[in-house]
């Protein structure tokens, strides 16, 4: 069995010297980070073309460019993000003054996917860096060139008693999460999220949990279809719908149905070409495991859209799926795929109740321009996160928490977000010298008397 005790017992050690409280060390190791990844920009574009086949555009954009912002935020705001905040202090504590500091966990623990490789590697990171943490990185065995490459530039930058890579696959997890941490984060799927949650609790470790679920997208009867369309395309099969919140299923009013179908299958070949199989730029479907499970959906209800396939290279095209029912093992769970069932209805309420039968998504979408039905479904639905005439953008905003609700995931990173996250809120009372409050002592005369009066 692995062992990582000296590793995690080294860092605890770092952290006890104070040197990554001091908030000009933490604004240096962002620094570096920013300009190492800058530098290795090629390298990490091949990289996930090799684990992935992702496109330059869609390498960048979604993954590095992503990063970089992220930095680039958490540097210029981490001065004020760290500075102790002075809060109220009612009456019945007059004399003193009230503060909540941000303070560093300790060591964290960070387990990475493979859909994302390093974008969900280095966000939390980020934060974990941001609060004054150390961390211990275990990114994903099923993107080995990303991870490879991910490992030796951290491993440069920094000593592994302060950011360390660990690779490996289930047992290397399995060994960490024996470990004692001070913070776990952890993406993936809710069977492991289960596995990670429960190793937590032996320690009763904090935790965040950044799972997924069937994510709904609705498009009603008073959309704008075009832009509805493109954007609903995009968000679904953007890396081959490998997105914790792409669009797993499509409610469409049944009055623009086919209209709607009808711009879709425009739309998919104007973005993914005639023939997406042969797109040199159309990512693919991470291993021969995921590949067989998203294939066996395929005789699910009638292709309206798609249905190709490429085994050698795991390929599966853009494909639309309907006369779907919720009995099809599509609907079952998380398509993590470019398959996308639709459904249709007549009232929203019929959607609402089949959205509250099962769990809390991790993101809703719908497109409509009645303010009214926007304010309602809003009301009406839990989930972590979303848009309103749009897919998946939320999660590039460093001023929207991203994280799910209920089965979907526990908490919630990205800008100050991820801060908060990496950091224990301590409260501190800093309390008068100069003269002392009397009636809250046992021993004065009438204290509970004068005590419930100023109470009440």
């Amino acid at each position: 069995m692995e062992n990582y005790h000296s590793l995690i017992e080294k860092q605890k050690a770092f952290f006890r010297t104070d040197k990554t409280k001091n908030i000009d060390f933490r604004i240096d190791a962002l620094q570096k980070l920013r300009m190492a990844i800058i530098n290795h920009e090629k390298l990490l574009v091949e990289a996930l073309r090799i684990d992935l086949n992702k496109a330059e555009f869609e390498a960048y954009t979604a993954e590095i460019g992503f990063v970089l912002a992220e930095l680039r935020f958490t540097i210029s705001q981490l001065r004020s993000w760290a500075k102790p905040k002075k809060v109220k202090t009612p009456m019945t504590h007059i004399g003193s003054t009230s503060y909540v500091y941000s303070e560093p966990y300790g060591t964290a623990l960070i387990i990475a996917p493979w859909n994302y490789p390093f974008q969900l590697a280095i966000a939390p990171l980020i934060g974990a860096i941001a609060a004054g943490n150390c961390a211990v990185i275990k990114p994903s065995e099923l993107t080995p060139k990303t991870s490879e490459l991910l490992g030796d530039l951290l491993h440069n930058l920094f000593p592994e008693e302060y950011i360390a890579v660990v690779q490996g696959g289930v047992t290397t997890s399995q060994a960490l999460l024996n470990e004692k941490f001070d913070y776990i984060f952890f993406t993936g799927s809710v069977p492991v999220g289960k596995i990670v949650m429960e190793a937590a609790t032996k320690n009763l470790t904090p935790i965040t949990l950044e799972l997924g679920g069937k994510s709904p997208c609705i498009v009603h009867e008073d959309a704008n279809i075009k832009l509805a369309a493109k954007r609903i395309a995009w968000g679904k099969f953007t890396n081959a719908g490998q997105t914790c919140i792409a669009p797993d299923y499509l409610y469409l009013h049944k009055s623009i149905k086919d209209r709607f179908l009808k711009q879709f299958k425009e739309t998919i070949t104007e973005l993914y070409g005639e023939q997406p199989l042969h797109n040199p730029d159309f990512t693919h479907i991470v291993s021969d495991r995921h590949f067989e499970r998203l294939n066996s959906f395929l005789t699910n209800g009638d292709i309206y859209i798609g249905g190709s396939t490429n085994r050698d290279e795991l390929v599966i095209e853009p494909t639309v799926l309907t006369n779907i029912t919720w009995d099809d093992p599509v609907m079952e769970d998380e398509i993590f795929g470019p398959i996308l069932p639709v459904l249709e209805y007549d009232n929203l309420s019929d959607v609402v109740n089949e959205i509250h039968r099962n769990p809390k998504p991790l993101a809703f979408y719908i497109f409509t321009e009645d303010q009214s039905v926007q304010q309602k479904m809003l009301n009406s639905v839990s989930f972590g996160g979303g848009c309103i005439n749009d897919t998946v953008y939320h999660f590039a905003s460093p001023h929207l928490p991203f994280g799910g609700v209920g089965i979907s995931g526990i908490g919630s990173y990205h800008g100050k977000g991820s801060f908060d996250t990496f950091s224990h809120k301590k409260s501190v009372l800093k309390q008068t010298t100069r003269f002392d409050i009397p009636f809250r002592y046992p021993n004065v005369k009438d204290g509970l008397k004068k005590i419930k009066m100023f109470l009440k």
